[in-house]
C-alpha cells in the first residue's frame, strides 16, 4: 500500500516535472527577440555560427523536436549562455543556489523552534491571557509585508544602532573558500587562525535577513500548532485522560503532543517551499547573492535564457520540497495512505 502510494506522488512529481519543462520551453517563443538566441543566451552573429546553432538545437524542426533536443541539453546542464555575463546559466544557479537555500534552512529552523512551542503554549492557555497575547503579536507578523519589516529592522539596527551589517554575507576582511557554500559550514571547515571572527561576522550578516524571512512562516506555525493541538485537545481519548485525574502538562506532552505535530511537520515542509519564493525579495533588500537576488537582476536586464533557467530551478525546488513534505508526512500518518486509498 505504501509503495503504491509513493509512486503515484513520484508519479504526479514527474507529471509536474513536464509540465515545467514544457512551460520553460515555450518561454523562448513567448520573450522577444530570436527564440534560438533566448534559448541558447548567443545573440544573432554571422551566418556561420547561425547555421551552427539551428543544427544544434533542431530549429528547422518541428516544436516537439525541438522540446526533446531542449530536455537532453537540460538534462547534461546545458542550460544556455546568460546575456548579462556571458558565462553558463547552469553554474551561476550551482553557485548561486546554496546561497538561498542556506538562508531558507536557517529561517525555517527560527521558524520551527519559535513557532511550535508558541504555538503549544497558546492551546495550552487557551482564551486567558497568553494565549491571546499570542494571537495579537501572530496577527502583527502575519500582516506585516516583507519588504517593509526588511526596511524597518535595517533602520533601526543598521542605522540607529550599528549592530548588525545591512547586505552582503560577510566582511570583506575574510575571504571563506566555497566549500559547501553554506558560510558557516565554510567557515567551520577552512583551516585559518581567525576563524571565531570570522564566524561571528557570519552570523551578524545572517541574523537580519533570517529574521525578516522567518517572520511569515513562523506566524503561520503558531497558528496552525495552536489549532492543531486544540483539536486534539477536544478529542474523547483527552476527555477521557482529564476525567482520569492527569493535569494539563501530561495530556500535552504524553497524549496530545504526538497526535496534534502530524499535521504540523506536513505544514513545515510546506512553508519551506514558500521560504524560498520569499527568499527573493529578502535577497534584494540585504544584497545577498542568492538566485533569488540572480533573477530579479536578470529580469531588469532582460536577460531571458537566466530568466528561463532561474524560473525552472525555483519552481524545480518548489516542487520538490512539497512532494517531499507530503511524503514524509504519509510515512509518519498510516490514516493518510488510508484516506488516498479511499479508505476509512
Amino acid at each position: 500500500m505504501i509503495v503504491d502510494y509513493i509512486l503515484r506522488r513520484l508519479g504526479l512529481f514527474f507529471f509536474m516535472i513536464l509540465m515545467l519543462s514544457v512551460f520553460t520551453f515555450s518561454l523562448a517563443y513567448l520573450f522577444p527577440g530570436d527564440p534560438l538566441s533566448n534559448l541558447s543566451g548567443i545573440p544573432s552573429g554571422n551566418f556561420a555560427q547561425h547555421s551552427e546553432l539551428e543544427d544544434k538545437y533542431l530549429y528547422n524542426s518541428n516544436y516537439f523536436m525541438q522540446y526533446i533536443a531542449f530536455l537532453g541539453r537540460i538534462f547534461q546542464g546545458d542550460w544556455g549562455l546568460s546575456f548579462a555575463s556571458g558565462n553558463s546559466v547552469f553554474s551561476h544557479i550551482i553557485d548561486l543556489l546554496p546561497a538561498t537555500l542556506e538562508l531558507s534552512v536557517y529561517a525555517l529552523i527560527v521558524s520551527v523552534v519559535i513557532g511550535v512551542p508558541t504555538g503549544i503554549l497558546g492551546s495550552g492557555y487557551h482564551k486567558r491571557w497568553p494565549d491571546k497575547l499570542i494571537n495579537s503579536v501572530t496577527m502583527v507578523g502575519y500582516s506585516m509585508p516583507v519588504f517593509w519589516l526588511a526596511l524597518l529592522l535595517i533602520m533601526v539596527f543598521s542605522l540607529k544602532l550599528g549592530w548588525f551589517p545591512m547586505s552582503g554575507r560577510m566582511g570583506l576582511l575574510y575571504e571563506i573558500p566555497a566549500s559547501t557554500g553554506f558560510i558557516l559550514i565554510d567557515i567551520a571547515l577552512a583551516g585559518f587562525p581567525y576563524k571565531g571572527m570570522a564566524f561571528v561576522d557570519a552570523l551578524r550578516h545572517l541574523t537580519l535577513p533570517t529574521i525578516v524571512l522567518a517572520m511569515y512562516p513562523t506566524t503561520v506555525l503558531v497558528r496552525f500548532t495552536r489549532e492543531s493541538m486544540l483539536k486534539v485537545m477536544d478529542q474523547n481519548f483527552i476527555k477521557t485522560a482529564r476525567a482520569k485525574g492527569l493535569n494539563r502538562r501530561q495530556l500535552i506532552m504524553h497524549h496530545a503532543l504526538r497526535n496534534a505535530l502530524l499535521p504540523v511537520i506536513k505544514q513545515i515542509g510546506l512553508q519551506f517551499s514558500t521560504l524560498i519564493t520569499l527568499a527573493m525579495i529578502t535577497e534584494v533588500i540585504f544584497s545577498w547573492p542568492g538566485i533569488g537576488r540572480w533573477l530579479i537582476d536578470s529580469i531588469y536586464q532582460r536577460d531571458f535564457p537566466a530568466i528561463q533557467g532561474g524560473l525552472m530551478a525555483v519552481s524545480l525546488f518548489v516542487i520538490l520540497a512539497s512532494i517531499t513534505a507530503e511524503l514524509t508526512y504519509t510515512l509518519f500518518d498510516p490514516l493518510s495512505r488510508n484516506q488516498a486509498h479511499g479508505k476509512v
